[in-house]
């Protein structure tokens, strides 16, 4: 079923555990440390487990009746006409026993599903949707009238609960294609906590003040005010506010118990409950406390405000000290990197769950999550809410009974051609409807002086399931701690070196030694670039990264050719950790490594610990034109005509080696090229030439490709034949005369 899906179904704990463990109905909802999973259940059993985005789900366990509605899929249930003229708790108390006793079990099971969540049949398969889930899809009005069923928000559902269940977690960062709900869905959810919680605050940001207003006014009273009386608490104020809706009196949860109660209304506690929006800005809801912050388009965010800084500020308004008391639902497609999107893009790769803080937290405290856009996209949706993924071999009708004849990646892709000669257009296109993360996070053409069509077809090919299994990210270190004798590669989620080939251990530390002197013994195989750094660290603890980069050459060796194995863009506490860090990358595949010399620390490095031979003299030079020190050490300087040539090396090898390969005379014509690492390939796509500074894996990985494809420039030799036959003289008479 989910075949098709960047997130698989799981089942990380064994059968016969959960079912022993299902007797006692000892599972509690939240985060199970002993067996890593967020149990959303509230039932105390629990049935599939999904993986979604890495966090893993565990969901109720079926019951034995799953409600069938007649069509086979959702239907919004029929509000009952007689209870449509109860506007609120004060109408319902008035009306006698008899009328109350009528619908009380009907009022009961919407507090139900509310809580526990709804089974329903979907095409025959029993589906489970959360209790957010069902207030939205039967309660929640938006701008068509009911939401339809999507398995796209099933999914956005589960992982939001699991968001909410996990105590470790501030809340959601959703990184979403056009058109996909999320502003009507986080409305949905804001009335619905609002609802039931009292004494709390809700809050609503947009990229700006006037987004904020829109959304609060255009969804959430709208919202608010189609609640079913036994849902919706009194209110004070205006029936349709522009700025607080506040909920004063709440509707009590109706019980055979007290349906005959003599209470007064006035008797009744207050909820006290707020929601409100803010003006954009980096300091909005600072000390306040809130059970829940809605971030609307919050990758839009453009200077002078800024994400980050905002996120900072309100993440304080979800915590009392270390425990967290509301969480946040944030979502947004991302504007171009300069216009907002670089500082979201940090924001959402900083909520990565697989990279947690010793606290167990990520380090925005928040868990990202995407859904790519095939499976949102209106058009290709099914009556079932399922994405019609390929062109279809039988009929399908959607939501309103429409038949849809194709498939939606066929029609994505049909789009992306028809824009491959506006870059800018493109890039758009794929921010507002990405199948990957790359996709959303593209940047604008700008100036790039490389194919961006190569490097983007690159992007796409790594960003598929298979190719992010192939890099491994790890550490070097010295057998036993030894220097100079044998490098291990140590596979480490928190490593600085990210490698998509490893040699084999006849090729593996194959260094010569030559008395004192170290040699590359795979010299033939490849070479190394790196951009170094001198100075360990700055006044604002910034400054450029140190990085290195691995390539091979072409050879007729058990190992891949014209191939980049290694990627390392990191700014270790000091230099000269970077510095050992290069040396055993240089140590363990046995190459040798091109550097730029106007940082020449590094090459000081290597030579004082016998690796003079690693370093490489600049290939644009014959060595005996080279200068005293360029001779001592190595290394290529960064002046102008080195910068010029080395763009063309860059330009060069794209062309040929990245994306889909387009030259017939190669042997992978056809194929898409191997260079696997998107931090670089990102690199090269927004490059500029006049301003290298923070481009550091442009630079390396240049020098890679120059060390391995330059031909030393040997000065031309004029023919100066030398004549070495020796004139005959005759010494007869007072003159010397020429013997012919």
């Amino acid at each position: 079923m989910y075949q098709q899906t960047l997130y698989g179904i799981v089942n990380p704990i064994d059968e016969e555990v959960i079912n022993k463990l299902n007797k006692s109905k000892s599972w509690k909802y939240g985060y199970n440390s002993e067996h890593d999973v967020v149990v959303i259940s509230k039932t105390g059993m629990i049935g599939e487990v999904y993986q979604i985005q890495n966090l893993k789900i565990a969901l109720p366990k079926k019951p034995k009746k799953v409600f069938r509605f007649k069509e086979n899929k959702w239907q919004a249930a029929e509000y009952p006409k007689e209870l449509n003229r109860i506007k609120s708790i004060f109408d319902w108390r008035e009306y006698p026993s008899d009328f109350k006793n009528k619908y009380i079990d009907y009022i009961e099971s919407e507090f139900e599903k509310r809580d526990e969540g709804f089974w329903f049949y979907n095409k025959g398969i029993p589906t489970y949707i959360t209790g957010a889930h069902y207030m939205y899809l039967q309660w929640s009005k938006i701008d068509v009238g009911k939401p339809d069923f999507r398995e796209s928000n099933r999914l956005f559902y589960f992982f939001w609960e699991a968001c909410k269940a996990d105590q470790r977690c501030y809340g959601m960062c959703y990184l979403k294609n056009r058109r996909s709900g999320f502003s009507f869905m986080a409305s949905g959810e804001t009335v619905n906590l609002a609802t039931i919680n009292s004494d709390s605050r809700f809050g609503i940001l947009s990229k700006s003040g006037v987004d904020a207003k829109k959304m609060f006014t255009d969804k959430v009273v709208p919202i608010s005010v189609n609640y079913p009386f036994f849902f919706k608490p009194i209110q004070d104020g205006m029936d349709r506010p522009k700025s607080e809706l506040a909920y004063r009196v709440p509707a009590s949860k109706l019980t055979r118990r007290n349906i005959t109660s003599t209470d007064k209304v006035e008797e009744l506690s207050g909820l006290d409950t707020t929601i409100d929006w803010k003006n954009t800005g980096d300091n909005s809801y600072d000390g306040e406390k809130l059970k829940l912050l809605v971030h609307d388009e919050s990758g839009k965010w453009e200077k002078p405000n800024n994400i980050l800084n905002n996120w900072r500020v309100t993440k304080t308004t979800l915590r009392l000290g270390s425990r967290i008391i509301g969480k946040c639902m944030m979502g947004s497609t991302s504007n171009a990197l300069d216009k907002g999107g670089d500082n979201f893009k940090k924001l959402y790769y900083d909520s990565d769950v697989t990279k947690r803080n010793k606290n167990g937290q990520t380090n925005s405290g928040l868990y990202s999550f995407f859904i790519p856009m095939e499976w949102n996209y209106e058009g290709f949706l099914d009556e079932y809410g399922w994405p019609v993924f390929d062109n279809p071999e039988t009929e399908v009708f959607g939501p309103y009974g429409d038949a849809i004849y194709g498939g939606v990646i066929d029609h994505w892709k049909n789009e992306v051609d028809g824009l491959k000669n506006d870059q800018d257009a493109l890039n758009e296109f794929y921010r507002q409807f990405p199948r990957t993360e790359s996709h959303a996070f593209r940047d604008e053409s700008k100036n790039t002086i490389f194919n961006l069509s190569k490097i983007y077809e690159q992007i796409d090919y790594n960003d598929s399931f298979a190719i992010k299994t192939s890099i491994t990210r790890g550490s070097f270190t010295w057998r036993n701690g030894q220097r100079d004798t044998e490098v291990i590669w140590v596979p480490d989620s928190n490593g600085r070196f990210f490698t998509s080939w490893t040699p084999s251990n006849s090729l593996a530390n194959n260094v010569i030694h030559r008395g004192t002197r170290k040699i590359p013994g795979n010299a033939h195989l490849g070479s190394f670039g790196c951009d170094s750094y001198d100075i360990s660290g700055t006044v604002q603890g910034g400054g450029s990264k140190g990085s290195l980069h691995g390539m091979t050459k072409f050879h007729l060796e058990d190992a891949p050719s014209n191939y980049f194995f290694l990627e390392y863009i990191s700014r270790p506490p000091t230099a000269e950790i970077f510095y050992e860090d290069v040396l055993m990358a240089l140590h363990y595949y046995g190459m040798p490594i091109l550097v730029e010399n106007n940082k020449p620390r590094l090459l000081y490095y290597l030579k004082e610990r016998g690796y003079r031979a690693f370093s490489l003299n600049r290939p644009d030079k014959h060595k005996n034109v080279l200068s005293k020190a360029e001779r001592e050490l190595g290394g290529i300087p960064s002046s102008s005509a080195v910068i010029s040539a080395h763009a063309e090396y860059i330009e060069a090898y794209i062309q040929n080696h990245i994306g889909v390969i387009n030259d017939e005379d190669n042997m992978d014509f056809g194929n898409c090229g191997s260079m696997f690492f998107n931090r670089t390939l990102l690199d090269w796509s927004n490059y500029d030439i006049n301003n290298r500074t923070r481009f550091d894996a442009t630079v390396s990985s240049g020098f890679a490709i120059m060390a391995n494809f330059s031909k030393q420039k040997v000065v031309d030799k004029k023919d100066n034949q030398i004549n070495l036959n020796f004139a005959k003289y005759s010494n007869k008479g007072f003159v010397s005369k020429i013997i012919s």
